[in-house]
C-alpha cells in the first residue's frame, strides 16, 4: 500500500465530512458535489459510431435544473413527496432524470427497465406511484413520460421544496412487494463510511483519475451506492457502455480505459470459465502455462518456478484479450464468488475482491485488504466506517457461526409491505441480515449462506447450498444451477438441478451425467446430492440473477414432470407381455420424432409429457408427428386414435400394438385437448 500518500487519500475522503455542515438531505448531497467537483467528467459515454462523449458534473448541474423546471410544468398538480416511477437503464441520462426528480420535489422509485409491464404495474400500484419515467412504448395506469415528452413540455417555477426520499424493491416483484425507503441520511453516512479506505486500500477510491463501468443496473442497491453514488460524491468519471451485451461491454472496457469494474458473481464466474477454456481448447501445455502464471501471481511458486510466465508482461498479454490491462479494482457483490474464480482472475491480474450489502441496509462492507492471501480467503472484509456486526446462535451451525446482524446509519428507515408503509422493526437497533455467517479473530467476515436456503444434514449439521453449487460451477452446456433440501421420509436431501442449453446431444448428456457423478463421489458425505434434476424450463431467477430456490423447491413438489430424473426410467403405461428391449428401442424412437418436430432436446421430453399441455405442440405439427411415426415404424395410426393419444409412452404401446396385431386394451391415455 502506498503510505506515502496517505494523508492526501484521507484529505481527499475526508471531503466526505463537509456534508455535516448542511441538513441530513439529497439536496445538500447533490450541492456539495457539485460545487466541488464542477470542472470533472461526470460521464463518458458513446454515440451510435462508438465515438466518446462526455460531459462535466457542471454541465450535469444544468441538465438536471432544466429537466426539473419541465417536469415542474407537467406535474404542477402533484403534492409534496409524491412518489415518481424511474424506470430506464443505466445511461447518461440516469443520473439528470434521477436527480431533477427529486429537485422537483419528489419521492423516486427505482424500477429495473427490464421488469414486465405487469410486474411494473403491481409496483405502481403498492407503492401509490403518481407517474412513471421510462423508454419503453407501452400504456400503465398512471401517466407514462419519455425524455422527449418532459423536454418538449412547459417549463415552471415551483414551490416545492426538495424530495429527500428514494425507494428500492426487493428481488420479488409478484405479489405482495417489499419496498425500502432510504433518504438523505441514510446515504450521507453510506457516502462517509468510505473514509477507512484510505488508510486500508489505494486502489478502490485513489486520489487520482477513476473511469468506473455503469454495469450493475442503477436501481440495484449495489450498483446504486458502489458505482453511482460514491464515485459521483468523489468526482470520478462513470463510463456508460452502450448496452449489457458483451461486444459493448468490451468495447466500454478497453475504448473507455475502464479502471474500476465491479459486477455480479455471475459476470465474474463466467469471465473465469471463459478463460479456463479457452486455453483448454488449446490443449494441455497451454492449461500447465496459465496454471503457472497463476500460481506464480498469488506465491504459490517463485517466479523463477513459472520461467517467463511469471512475468507481468505475460499476465498483460492475457488481460488485453480478457477485459483490458487498465483495471486496477475489482469488486464482486450481491451473491456466493466461488474461490477459484478468486485465484484465476487475481492470478491474471484483475485484483478482485468480495464486497457485501442487502437493499435494506446498504453496502456494509468489502476485502479492502490488499494482501493476496486474504484475498482468497473469500472474506467480505471488516466493514466499512459505521457499521457494526455481531452474530447470534442459530441451530445447527457450528460454534463459531450464527446469523449476522447489523447496525448502522445507512439502514432504511421505512418500508412498504403490500402498499402499506411503516417504520422498519430492529432488534436494539440491529437488522437481522437473514445471512449465517462467521467472524475471524482479526474482526474479518465470512458469509456461509441464508438461513432460509440451508439444508440440515442427517446428523443436524447445516450444509450451505452455494458451497455445493461451487463444486459443479463448471460443467459443461449448462445454463444455471441451484442445489435444494428436499424433505423425504423425515429428512432432508440434497438435490441438484439443472437447466441446460438446447444444442446438448444425447452422447454429452450421458457425459455430463458422469461427470456429475464422478463430482459426487468427492464429497463428504453430508453435502452428497441424492438426486440430479433437469429442468425441462429455465429456473426461477430473481433480479440479481441469482436462482429462488424457494421457489425452485416449490416447483419441484408441486410440478414434478417438469424435471427429469437423470436416475430414474420412466416408462409410463404398461408394457406387461412386451420385449423389454423392443419398449425401450420404440420409445427413443418415438421420442427422437417428437424431438424433430418440436425442436426440442430429446432430454426435455418426459414419457409422459402431454404434446399441447407439456411440450408445446399444435394441431397441425401433431398430423406431421404422426405421418412421420407411421413411416418410420411402417404402421397405421388409426384416426380414431387421434387426440386420444398425446405422450411418448402413449404412442410407443400404440405403435407395439399395431405391430404386433394384439387386440388387449389401451391404457388410459391423458387427451390432448
Amino acid at each position: 500500500m502506498q503510505k506515502s500518500n496517505y494523508k492526501e487519500r484521507q484529505k481527499f475522503l475526508d471531503t466526505s465530512l463537509l456534508l455535516d455542515k448542511g441538513p441530513k438531505s439529497f439536496e445538500n448531497i447533490f450541492h456539495t458535489l457539485m460545487r466541488k467537483n464542477k470542472r470533472k467528467a461526470a460521464a463518458l459515454y458513446f454515440d451510435e459510431d462508438d465515438r466518446q462523449k462526455t460531459f462535466t458534473y457542471k454541465e450535469l448541474e444544468e441538465r438536471v435544473r432544466y429537466i426539473s423546471r419541465h417536469l415542474n410544468g407537467l406535474f404542477m398538480d402533484f403534492g409534496q413527496d409524491e412518489i415518481i416511477a424511474l424506470k430506464i437503464k443505466n445511461s447518461p441520462d440516469w443520473p439528470v432524470l434521477f436527480w431533477a426528480v427529486l429537485e422537483s420535489g419528489f419521492s423516486v422509485l427505482l424500477i429495473d427497465a427490464r421488469m414486465a409491464k405487469e410486474n411494473t404495474e403491481n409496483l405502481l400500484k403498492q407503492s401509490g406511484a403518481k407517474a412513471i419515467i421510462a423508454t419503453e412504448e407501452t400504456s400503465y395506469s398512471v401517466p407514462l413520460l419519455r425524455l422527449n415528452d418532459i423536454v418538449s413540455s412547459e417549463e415552471k417555477e415551483t414551490c416545492r421544496h426538495w424530495g429527500n426520499q428514494v425507494l428500492f424493491c426487493s428481488s420479488g416483484t409478484t405479489g405482495d412487494i417489499k419496498m425500502m425507503v432510504m433518504d438523505g441520511e441514510n446515504m450521507i453516512a453510506q457516502i462517509q463510511s468510505a473514509r477507512i479506505l484510505a488508510k486500508e486500500n489505494a486502489t478502490i477510491m485513489p486520489l487520482g483519475p477513476v473511469r468506473i463501468l455503469a454495469m450493475v443496473p442503477f436501481h440495484h442497491i449495489f450498483g446504486f451506492i458502489a458505482v453511482f453514488l460514491w464515485y459521483s460524491y468523489f468526482g470520478k468519471t462513470i463510463v456508460y457502455p452502450n448496452s449489457i451485451a458483451s461486444k459493448d461491454i468490451v468495447m466500454a472496457l478497453k475504448k473507455g480505459k475502464v479502471t474500476h469494474l465491479y459486477s455480479v458473481p455471475l459476470f465474474w464466474d463466467g469471465i473465469a470459465q471463459k478463460v479456463e477454456r479457452s486455453f483448454a481448447l488449446k490443449g494441455e501445455k497451454k492449461t500447465a502455462i496459465l496454471e503457472k502464471t497463476v500460481a506464480s501471481a498469488i506465491g504459490e511458486i517463485t517466479q523463477q518456478e513459472a520461467g517467463i510466465y511469471g512475468y507481468k508482461l505475460f499476465r498483460s498479454l492475457i488481460q488485453k484479450k480478457v477485459l483490458g490491462n487498465r483495471i486496477v479494482a475489482c469488486i464482486s457483490g450481491g451473491g456466493y464468488l466461488q474461490k477459484k474464480t478468486l485465484r484465476l482472475l487475481n492470478g491474471i491480474g484483475y485484483p478482485l475482491v468480495n464486497g457485501y450489502g442487502m437493499t435494506e441496509i446498504g453496502v456494509a462492507s468489502v476485502e479492502y485488504s490488499m494482501l493476496t492471501h486474504d484475498i482468497l480467503e473469500d472474506s467480505i472484509g471488516k466493514g466499512f466506517g459505521g457499521f457494526e456486526f455481531k452474530l447470534e446462535k442459530v441451530p445447527g451451525a457450528k460454534d463459531n457461526e450464527g446469523e449476522l446482524l447489523i447496525r448502522s446509519k445507512t439502514i432504511h428507515k421505512e418500508e412498504i409491505i403490500a402498499g402499506k408503509r411503516q417504520r422498519t422493526s430492529l432488534e436494539d437497533g440491529f437488522f437481522r441480515t437473514g445471512d449465517i455467517a462467521s467472524i475471524a479473530e482479526d474482526g474479518r467476515i465470512f458469509i456461509h449462506g441464508r438461513i432460509k436456503d440451508t439444508i440440515i444434514s442427517s446428523n443436524g449439521e447445516n450444509v450451505y447450498p452455494d458451497e455445493i453449487e461451487a463444486y459443479f460451477a463448471n460443467l459443461p452446456h449448462v445454463l444455471s444451477l441451484a442445489s435444494v433440501g428436499m424433505e423425504e421420509e423425515g429428512k432432508e436431501n440434497i438435490y441438484l438441478v439443472i437447466d441446460l442449453d438446447n444444442s446438448i446431444s444425447e452422447k454429452e448428456l450421458q457425459e455430463l451425467k458422469k461427470k456429475i457423478d464422478a463430482i459426487n463421489a468427492t464429497l463428504p458425505s453430508e453435502k452428497k446430492i441424492s438426486k440430479t434434476l433437469i429442468s425441462k424450463k429455465s429456473l426461477p431467477m430473481a433480479n440479481n440473477m441469482k436462482v429462488k430456490r424457494f421457489a425452485l423447491k416449490n416447483q419441484i413438489r408441486q410440478d414434478p414432470d417438469a424435471f427429469y430424473d437423470f436416475d430414474k426410467k420412466e416408462h409410463g403405461v404398461s408394457f406387461s407381455g412386451f420385449d423389454e428391449k423392443e419398449v425401450l428401442e420404440t420409445m427413443d424412437g418415438v421420442r427422437k420424432i417428437f424431438s424433430k418436430i418440436l425442436l426440442l432436446p430429446e432430454f426435455k421430453i418426459g414419457n409422459n409429457d402431454v404434446w399441447n399441455q407439456s411440450l408445446g405442440g399444435d394441431s397441425m405439427t401433431y398430423i406431421t408427428m404422426i405421418n412421420d411415426l407411421n413411416d418410420c415404424f411402417g404402421v397405421e395410426i388409426p384416426m380414431e386414435s387421434y387426440g386420444k393419444i398425446g405422450t411418448v409412452s402413449g404412442f410407443t404401446h400404440e405403435i407395439l400394438l399395431l405391430k404386433h396385431k394384439e387386440k388387449a386394451p389401451k391404457e388410459k391415455e391423458m387427451p390432448i385437448e
